[in-house]
């Protein structure tokens, strides 16, 4: 016997047959001993048919009245279950966002989840009935008790946070296709469905345009050691298992705005090899990777950075022991990338830097929070510490920076993001664990060995080039403190390895990705402080797209960056931009080419299965 939450989507609850269907699935879970809530979404296209009501009425609608209305979807769907339940004999009862106590931020249309007041939601299951939830919605905590709704995502959001509310055993994410799969099935219909995947891995898949799960539910699922499972509506089959580690404790106040670090690492046992001047062409990645791959040279973080001319900046940092094999091998390919267009031009230059240090912050309540990283920035800053490289992922922000600069760098993000002491816990709530004796959820399948589990693909993202920025302690917080107040995200930051002297002032360039609907705002708002701050253009460029591959196995996986160069390299594609975590390798290549780019990676890694996944409409 187990407590479980379960969530259907749209499509799944889309008529009345299928809601119907929905409820003999329910009625069998409950019959096998569980007890069960259903959260559900607004039924098929309803919420777009609502949305497209109130542009015809209104061109901007006001925030609160589209809660008002957006609400609505969601309430339909729960009376209609609980109707189909009950016609079948299973006790049920319907309860919107606010009757089940999910309290929410007095932010209309994109409200996070703060607590969740259980009593009730308890009660009626203690009475052996199916709670069914309004997903998407909850109701605010100060002023007039207003009804908010979550946003995108957000029936996947309420699903997962009253799992970990009322501790659930797992959770249950009922969907349109079999489970997690290797990457878009629209895109490459062989893609293979996953027996397991871990909360980190998909954290990245979900942010770089894996549909299946919002980036919000997984990090809930993260932080609280839910246990989720994604299956298809229509068959019976296992899907998809989520996976994370034993979590730290933490309260279930402020639920979705909790601290958004979990951990500040350092790492001291680093160093850095820069290429500067290789050509900008197809191969050029793949060539340098492939070699160091055969010297068995592993790669911690790499960037590449945005083209200056006709050549553009490779750098990447080993393990200290490893530096002088990683500098050979430098050395002995760089007269090969000379650029064959001006056989007079010089060779790439090889840059050798020793006594760095990799300082990182990283939790998954960094997600979807600009602040996140310019508090980083802002914070090292303060401390007097200058910037040399920024690698960034969904869970984690890294710098590269003076190794004297280290001890200083983590203490003061220690106090700026107030990271408790060791052994420190904080406040929980228990379950009362007599009133539902569960036996713990089904054994994840086990996760693959293989280094790559994913590959994605995110063709909504603008590219912006900052060129002359002052290469000195506090540009990064400056810059990224003003897209933080207009809440724009942050994808991938790089800052180029060659330095200008500009009268007198040493001078880098810095380019990174945001929303592509942000990008003309983004640029006007840095231009407009251009001459005050010292740098030069601000350049946009929206015609590009993100190829990813993500997998927990490629840490210690030399040939891993290799494989997928070489793979774009083939089908010249070239690459603009890259930036890597330690599970993920992102490049930006042209747009048109972004497909094209997910199916060939998706090849060489060999991830295709032998099925053929057709969405259902």
């Amino acid at each position: 016997m187990a407590l479980i939450v379960q969530k259907f989507g749209g499509t799944s609850v889309g008529s009345v047959e299928r809601i119907q269907a929905v409820a003999q699935r329910v009625s069998k879970t409950v019959k096998a001993g569980n007890s069960l809530v259903v959260v559900v979404s607004a039924m098929g296209k309803t919420t777009d048919g609502l949305v497209k009501l109130a542009n015809e009425i209104s061109q901007n609608p006001n925030r609160r009245e589209m809660d008002m209305l957006l609400s609505t979807g969601e309430q339909v769907t729960i009376a209609l279950l609980s109707m189909a339940l009950q016609e079948i004999g299973q006790p049920a009862i319907s309860m919107t966002g606010a009757q089940v106590g999910i309290v929410t931020e007095a932010e209309h249309t994109r409200a996070r989840i703060l607590h969740i007041e259980t009593n009730r939601l308890l009660r009626h299951i203690r009475e052996g009935k199916v709670v069914v939830v309004a997903g998407f919605q909850g109701i605010s905590s100060t002023g007039e008790l207003e009804i908010t709704t979550l946003g995108r995502g957000g029936s996947d959001t309420s699903a997962v946070a009253l799992a970990a509310a009322i501790q659930a055993d797992f959770c249950e994410i009922y969907t349109d296709v079999p489970g997690i799969l290797t990457t878009d099935p629209r895109l490459v219909p062989e893609a293979q469905l996953m027996d397991a995947i871990t909360c980190n891995e998909m954290l990245e898949l979900a942010s770089l345009g894996a549909k299946v799960l919002h980036p919000r539910s997984v990090e809930i699922a993260r932080n609280y050691g839910v246990p989720l499972v994604v299956r298809s509506s229509w068959t019976d089959d296992p899907g998809t298992w989520v996976t994370s580690s034993k979590p730290q404790e933490r309260s279930l106040i402020n639920l979705e705005i909790a601290r958004p670090v979990d951990a500040v690492e350092f790492d001291t046992n680093q160093a850095k090899v820069a290429l500067l001047r290789v050509p900008d062409k197809p191969g050029v990645a793949a060539k340098l990777f492939g070699e160091i791959a055969r010297q068995n040279v592993d790669v911690d973080l790499i960037i590449q950075s945005i083209h200056e001319g006709n050549s553009n900046d490779i750098a990447f940092t080993v393990t200290t022991p490893i530096l002088k094999r990683a500098e050979a091998v430098a050395a002995a390919i760089a007269p090969a990338l000379r650029n064959p267009s001006n056989p007079k031009s010089d060779e790439a230059e090889v840059m050798i830097e020793q006594d760095i240090a990799k300082v990182s912050i990283a939790g998954a309540g960094m997600i979807g929070r600009p602040g996140v990283a310019a508090k980083m920035f802002a914070t090292l800053a303060e401390a007097g510490v200058n910037i040399q490289m920024i690698s960034t992922s969904e869970v984690k922000v890294s710098c590269v920076v003076d190794a004297v600069d280290c001890d200083r760098a983590v203490a003061a993000l220690s106090n700026a993001f107030e990271i408790a002491a060791k052994g420190e816990t904080e406040e929980t709530t228990t379950r009362e664990q007599e009133v539902f004796p569960c036996p713990p959820p089904p054994a994840p399948c086990p996760v693959s060995s293989s280094p790559v589990r994913g590959v994605a693909l995110d063709m909504n993202q603008a590219r912006l080039a900052i060129r002359q920025v002052p290469d000195k302690a506090g540009m990064a917080a400056k810059l990224f403190g003003i897209l933080a107040q207009h809440n724009i995200s942050v994808d991938m930051i790089i800052q180029s390895q060659r330095c200008r002297i500009i009268d007198g002032v040493p001078k880098r360039d810095i380019a990174f990705t945001v929303p592509r609907m942000d990008g003309e705002t983004a640029q006007r708002l840095l231009t407009q402080v251009a001459a005050e701050l010292g740098w030069g253009e601000v350049v946009l460029d929206s015609a590009i797209a993100k190829v990813s591959i993500v997998g927990a196995g490629m840490v210690g996986q030399p040939g891993v960056a290799a494989k997928m160069f070489e793979a774009l390299a083939q089908h010249q594609i070239n690459i603009q931009m890259i930036a890597t975590s330690e599970i993920k390798i992102s490049c930006v290549v042209a747009q048109e080419q972004g497909v094209k780019a997910l199916q060939v990676i998706h090849t060489a890694f060999e991830l295709a299965g032998s099925e053929k996944f057709v969405v259902p409409v």
